[in-house]
């Protein structure tokens, strides 16, 4: 049987399908898993110290870099505590899903929602926030590119997204070199820069340039003249560098075995690097004074590596090398949430949540309705925020701590329900992860709220209320399906049997639905002709006539208001009302081939069958007839005539 153009466009685009048993070898290895999974939690270390230094330098002014490396510290202390406690909720929960499970098993369904809705705003705001800053990486090194942020941006999350539709392990094995050259080259950046530091040879920035953010004023004091919300504002917005911390313990399953000791082993290397990368990068900029620029563009990373290699020689190859791999790591972050939404969204409509299409794998053995799901709302975003970080930080990180915080709890919770053991030593480790991810998430929906952390604050409680009706409209559907079976199945059969053929015309599609309807051999059966126009019923009945099919009769219906479908009802519901009639009806469909063909012929076949099969002891059965291969065997007999 020849396939349809639509599934030969998906395999020649996509490659082969992959059997289900083939999942099993889907599975990938630690250094794979790294790139797939902790390339949103690295890359986050190019922007996080800016964005620390975005909030204090309009502030103190340079006492800002006094102030970015002991905020730092503090942020890597709260990730320490968060690698603890992700470490315990991997081996608690090695089948995935992270932060909704554990909220789930322990604090209940309704709970679970606001975790899962938490992270995957997070997931969305990821792919938004890693592309747009990739964007504003590579125009900070090709400036005339800065106009066309927004159309890169879309191009860079379409090219993910179908990298990811194509498989795990082929979507693992294309970021693989990207994230290890990133990792490369920030090491090579951070130990030029520390060997000059050591040796005294290390630049200032200029910080009179034109385009960047104005310095505030210098003060005394602990804070150096900041107030206490800035600072705390200030570590709000490094608050992003944590951010995908999680996103191991949501992917579990796509480890090798055993799954639970590879994905804590990559947890903590993960772990290690960004608290390495963050820290060091911050020092740089503190010893450096590099300032951001309003724009966005040139980056406070890229500054860094200005002034680390040098405008020369083989220090220009090292600027370009660094940014190429800062753009790489920045745009394959979104890939982190491509590995995440997709299998987070499956829990959800799983546990009838959201949609069902969700659960279904694709093609390539993953989630491709959550992987399309994902781009389109990311893409959307970057439209509206045209592809600005400093416009899409504000909306990142809450949901993911609020997510933190509700995990930690859960895992808490896990522990003194069950007091396996240990279980003190894990509750002192998830407890004061708790604590400090209520604290992080309460202190950005407090600074940040007016930057647009109120639209997350809504949209959270907004979402979870929606999810819960579908949730309700899952339940009805699966109560009413499930009320009475038993009866419904054994239930007395009707003692008349009437079946009814709508014709509009004698063709093959309505030749097909008459010989259908003998087969049935019921007590009565007949023809019904809707008379829209006269003439036309006119000539269907003479033509009919001279078909000499005596033992099926043409029933002509007037239908002076044209009304074809109430019409139909009616003839159909006067058939059943005597309670003894089980009615039959039966639809010619002419089935197309191809798509533009089906826009030049009218639904009234789908209008019927949805009225109709609305009626008691009523059952409407579509008869269709493939006009493409009827067609093409006319077309032939045609030919072989000549």
């Amino acid at each position: 049987m020849r396939e349809p153009l639509r599934y030969r466009a998906k395999r020649k685009l996509l490659g082969p399908p992959l059997p289900t048993d083939q999942l099993e070898h889907e599975r990938l290895g630690n250094p794979t898993a790294l790139a797939v999974f902790a390339s949103d939690n690295l890359s986050s270390s190019a922007y996080a110290t800016e964005e620390i230094l975005r909030v204090l330098v309009p502030a103190i002014g340079v006492a800002a870099f006094s102030l970015v490396v002991p905020i730092t510290v503090a942020m890597l202390v709260v990730l320490g505590f968060l690698i603890l406690s992700y470490r315990e909720t991997i081996k608690e929960y090695p089948t995935a899903g992270g932060a909704y499970m554990v909220t789930r098993d322990n604090f209940g369904l309704l709970p679970a929602q606001v975790a899962g809705v938490a992270l995957l705003t997070d997931y969305i705001l990821t792919v938004a926030v890693s592309v747009a800053a990739g964007t504003a990486a590579l125009a900070s090194a090709v400036h005339v590119l800065e106009p066309w942020r927004v159309p890169i941006s879309i191009a860079f999350v379409v090219i993910i997204a179908f990298a990811n539709l194509r498989g795990v392990r082929e979507s693992g094995a294309l970021f693989r070199i990207p994230t290890f050259f990133f990792i490369a080259m920030m090491v090579v950046l951070l130990a030029v820069g520390f060997a000059r530091l050591w040796f005294g040879d290390l630049p200032r920035a200029v910080n009179d340039a034109e385009g960047l953010l104005p310095f505030g004023r210098t003060g005394s004091g602990l804070l150096l003249g900041a107030s206490l919300y800035k600072v705390l504002h200030a570590f709000a917005s490094g608050g992003a560098a944590v951010t995908g911390v999680e996103a191991i313990s949501n992917g579990v399953p796509a480890f090798k075995k055993p799954e639970w000791k590879n994905a804590r082993q990559t947890l903590v290397v993960m772990g290690s690097l960004l608290g390495a990368m963050f820290l060091g990068l911050s020092v740089l900029a503190s010893h450096l004074h590099v300032a951001p620029f309003e724009a966005g563009v040139p980056t406070v990373i890229s500054e860094i590596a200005r002034l680390v290699f040098g405008d020369h020689g083989a220090g220009k190859v090292f600027y370009f090398l660094l940014q190429a791999g800062t753009m790489l790591i920045l745009v394959l972050a979104a890939n982190t949430s491509f590995a995440d939404f997709p299998r987070l969204a499956s829990f959800h409509a799983g546990d009838n949540f959201m949609p069902k299409q969700l659960t279904k794998r694709g093609h390539r053995l993953v989630f491709s309705n959550g992987i399309v799901t994902l781009a389109a709302t990311a893409i959307v975003l970057i439209v509206i925020t045209k592809a600005r970080v400093e416009k899409l930080i504000p909306l990142y990180a809450i949901g993911v701590f609020l997510s933190f915080t509700m995990s930690q709890a859960g895992m808490a919770r896990h522990h003194v329900r069950l007091k396996h053991a240990g279980w003190r030593r894990g509750l002192f480790v998830n407890g004061v992860g708790c604590l400090l991810s209520a604290v992080v998430c309460i202190v950005i929906a407090a600074t940040k709220f007016l930057e647009g952390a109120w639209f997350i604050v809504l949209l959270v409680p907004i979402m979870v209320y929606a999810l819960v009706r579908l949730n309700r409209q899952y339940v009805n559907e699966a109560a009413a399906l499930e009320h009475n079976v038993t009866a419904a199945a054994t239930e007395r059969v009707l003692p008349h049997h009437v079946v009814l053929v709508f014709v509009d015309q004698i063709d093959l599609a309505a030749a097909a639905a008459i010989r259908y309807a003998r087969t049935l051999v019921p007590d009565e059966m007949r023809a019904v002709h809707v008379a829209v126009d006269p003439l036309h019923a006119a000539e269907l009945a003479a033509h009919w006539q001279t078909l000499g099919l005596t033992r099926f009769p043409l029933e002509l219906v007037d239908c002076p208001d044209r009304r074809l479908v109430r019409h139909a009802a009616e003839v159909v519901g006067d058939e059943a009302a005597d309670g003894r009639s089980e009615v039959t009806v039966l639809l010619p469909r002419r089935v197309y081939r191809r798509l533009w063909h089906r826009f030049l012929h009218d639904r009234t076949a789908e209008e019927l069958a949805t009225e109709l099969g609305k009626l008691p002891n009523t059952n409407v059965t579509f008869v269709p007839v493939d006009l493409g291969g009827q067609a093409r065997a006319a077309t032939a007999a045609e030919g072989s005539g000549r």
